[in-house]
């Protein structure tokens, strides 16, 4: 995003000569494999915690309270871990904490879930720096290489590695179905085949991870490991590398949708399939709104990337997004209410429609916003996303309980503006930045 005109050029395709100049250069292949590994690992761990409250009841609830809050925490450090180990280290190590929580469930206690929860916490928050900083940073090498425009290539990228991760709704919920025969979760039996299936998914996907090829001197830093900065000295500038991107205005105007497009996620996990979709078609309806909302998801995440080519399509396309899923909590607070029926059948799947095209917008979009704003601190960026995104899931999941849904409803619909105006502010803030250098 070095100027205006950048901003909308095309994204044209390699030609012959380009692949001869650099035979063996695959940056889609690395995407493709990406996506593919971070879809089977999540396909498992995204229907298992779906269920983790049906299966495991209060402890499943703190189970899952705990793991976000220490993926908050753990993701304040988690920038440091991804430059000492480099992204595609951290990434592999990452995929060990989703396959200890599965395993956990299998005999469920005290003293094995809070123990793979905390780590889990640990494991989430390299592993999706790590992604947001591998695949940032191919994207560069690939519009450098074949002289494309890096925005474009930034928001292709994204796209079909969101919208292949938003599958994992789709799929995961599927086999959830045929395994638990009708959502009988209480059967033992039904319950430790599909956490077994899942972990032999999960494997596949870790070991996928090993295939990625390795990025050296990411973003154009040279690595940690041969530097003549010692472990010591990084120790010492973690709080440098906490506090320094919060005090760029650019990230204070992006916060509040960071932590937004956290709060959206946990309203559909945790409210939404609760307070909407049971009491209109059942528990048994959870997986197939569920699906719905993964599917739109993943087409809107392709679609989206497809879009992106700089700022100003990034504004409009989150504005777009926040008014669809501003028109759903209104539709909640003002209107809705449980019917028999089609109608009452048609209503939660629309919503849970509508839900994922937001979600496919807002992942797309954050990640594509930050890599385009922060080219310097690749790692640190993707650290505040995760910390504010997972300070609002973990609140949810503890408020959840003591709260009405009318009361989260007119939160999430508070958030959704305060969030859109923040970005505007930014989008109007950088616009007149280029206009001063014109």
């Amino acid at each position: 995003m070095d100027s205006r005109n950048d901003e909308e050029a095309p994204l044209v395709l390699v030609s012959g000569e380009d692949r001869k100049g650099r035979p063996g250069k695959s940056y889609t292949r690395d995407v493709h494999i990406l996506s593919i590994s971070f879809l089977l690992i999540f396909l498992a761990f995204g229907a298992a915690q779906n269920l983790e409250t049906t299966i495991n009841k209060e402890l499943g609830t703190i189970s899952l309270g705990i793991l976000y809050v220490s993926f908050m925490f753990c993701s304040m450090v988690a920038s440091l871990v991804v430059r000492l180990l480099g992204s595609k280290n951290a990434l592999i190590l990452g995929t060990s904490g989703y396959w200890l929580f599965v395993a956990a469930n299998l005999k469920p206690s005290w003293i094995t879930m809070v123990p793979a929860s905390l780590y889990l916490g640990f494991a989430a928050s390299i592993i999706w720096v790590g992604q947001g900083t591998y695949l940032t940073s191919i994207a560069r090498s690939h519009a450098k290489d074949h002289k494309v425009h890096e925005g474009s290539i930034i928001g292709v990228f994204n796209g079909e590695f969101w919208a292949i991760f938003a599958c994992h709704q789709l799929f995961g919920n599927l086999i959830t179905l045929t395994l638990l025969k009708d959502g009988k979760e209480g059967s033992t039996s039904g319950t430790t085949l599909l956490l077994l299936v899942f972990l032999l998914i999960m494997t596949f996907g870790t070991i996928l991870m090993f295939f990625i090829r390795k990025i050296e001197g990411e973003d154009g830093k040279e690595p940690v490991g041969g530097s003549s900065m010692g472990l010591v000295d990084s120790l010492v500038s973690l709080p440098r590398l906490i506090i320094t991107p919060l005090l760029d205005v650019r990230m204070l105007l992006i916060v509040p949708l960071l932590a937004y497009s956290g709060l959206q996620q946990a309203f559909v996990w945790a409210e939404f399939t609760k307070e909407i979709v049971t009491p209109a078609i059942g528990v048994s309806g959870v997986g197939g709104a569920m699906a719905v909302y993964g599917a739109l998801d993943a087409v809107c995440s392709i679609t989206a990337g497809r879009f992106t080519s700089g700022l100003s399509s990034i504004t409009f396309i989150v504005s777009g997004g926040a008014v669809a899923q501003a028109s759903i909590f209104l539709w909640l607070l003002l209107g809705y209410r449980t019917t028999s029926g089609v109608l009452g059948t048609v209503y939660p799947l629309i919503m849970a429609a509508v839900l994922g095209i937001g979600d496919g917008i807002l992942n797309t979009q954050i990640s594509a916003l930050l890599a385009l704003l922060f080219k310097h601190d690749t790692e640190g960026a993707f650290a505040q996303l995760k910390v504010w995104q997972s300070a609002s899931i973990a609140i949810v999941f503890f408020l959840s309980p003591y709260i009405s849904l009318q009361a989260m409803v007119i939160v999430m619909l508070v958030m959704v503006c305060v969030s859109l105006l923040s970005f505007l502010v930014l989008a109007l803030k950088v616009e007149s930045v280029f206009t001063r250098e014109e």
